[in-house]
């Protein structure tokens, strides 16, 4: 019996030395470094953004510091967040990867067993190099909602705008490839079509050609305006109030392998929602802060906006 015992007390004791270990462990988390108002990362000025005030939020939560895995995302055609997200997991860059918009896409197992890299802060000539095998992606809780747009040019700016039909007779910018590329171009079979210019992701400045009144209105994530309405406080461009139907939750994508962990942080999310919180961490960073919606995690997105 007191065998038993003195075994059952040391087992007691390696649990709480665990536990207390893990809590003093830094909580890593990986957020875009140049994603305003959501993360902002540069160099000789303070880390700013939702995200971070949220990322900091959480770890004061579970009890530990906060380790923020910068790195960057590149805004073109050929990129793909779900792989830059896993990889930078798998590779335990970080146990996870902020501001990550919730669809069934972006979560489903990869269709390639490895991936490259994105560039991080602190990479190494070898890790722009070389490829992660991937894992299986599991998401948190939502924290915010992130809908797309309308946002109008100074020749439109009084125009009223409750529906994407208002947009005929104004001529249009957007991005290729984007979301908000395949909602006009696919709108009441193809009306708005000749209206359209397409813009290069990354290369074209589709805002400042907007503000500049080169076109007259775009569809974009909302959270790209007030990036641009923050940068430019003076900027001829204005919000219609639109919101497309269609939108995705943000939240944290880890992996599958720690659910405890996963948990916890569902755990403060749900704490610093019921307090306001959030909603006041978004205020602070120049976010439209929009609380989520169901569903939760949004289905085949590409699939609804064909059906519209």
């Amino acid at each position: 019996m007191r065998c038993r015992l003195a075994a059952l007390g040391l087992a007691a004791m390696l649990t709480s030395l665990a536990t207390t270990a893990r809590a003093a462990d830094p909580l890593s988390i990986c957020l875009d470094e140049d994603r305003p108002p959501l993360s902002v990362h540069h160099r000789g000025k303070p880390d700013a953004g939702f995200d971070v005030l949220l990322a900091q939020a959480i770890a004061d939560r579970l009890g530990r510091p906060l380790k923020i895995q910068w790195f960057e995302s590149k805004l073109d055609e050929d990129s793909s967040p779900q792989l830059e997200a896993n990889a930078l997991l798998s590779d335990r860059r970080c146990s996870f990867v902020g501001g990550y918009a919730l669809t069934t896409d972006s979560l489903v197992a990869p269709g390639m067993k490895t991936a490259r890299l994105p560039d991080f802060a602190g990479a190494t000539r070898d890790d722009r190099r070389r490829r992660v095998a991937l894992g299986v992606l599991a998401p948190s809780a939502p924290y915010v909602y992130s809908p797309m747009t309308i946002v109008l040019g100074p020749k439109a700016r009084d125009r009223k705008i409750g529906d994407i039909g208002d947009l005929a007779g104004l001529q249009l910018a957007i991005e290729s490839g984007s979301l908000g590329d395949a909602v006009l171009m696919n709108f009441d079979k193809g009306r708005l079509i000749d209206s359209i210019t397409h813009l290069v992701p990354g290369r074209d400045d589709l805002l400042g050609a907007l503000d500049r009144g080169e076109y007259d209105a775009t569809l974009i994530d909302l959270a790209r305006f007030d990036a641009h309405r923050t940068a430019h406080p003076d900027t001829a461009i204005t919000a219609s109030g639109y919101y497309y139907p269609i939108g995705a939750n943000r939240g944290y994508v880890g992996l599958a392998n720690d659910p405890a962990l996963i948990e916890a942080v569902n755990k403060a999310l749900g704490e610093l929602a019921a307090e306001g919180k959030i909603a006041e961490y978004g205020k602070q960073a120049g976010l439209t802060y929009l609380p989520p919606r169901e569903p939760a995690i949004l289905g085949d997105v590409w699939k609804q906006i064909m059906q519209r």
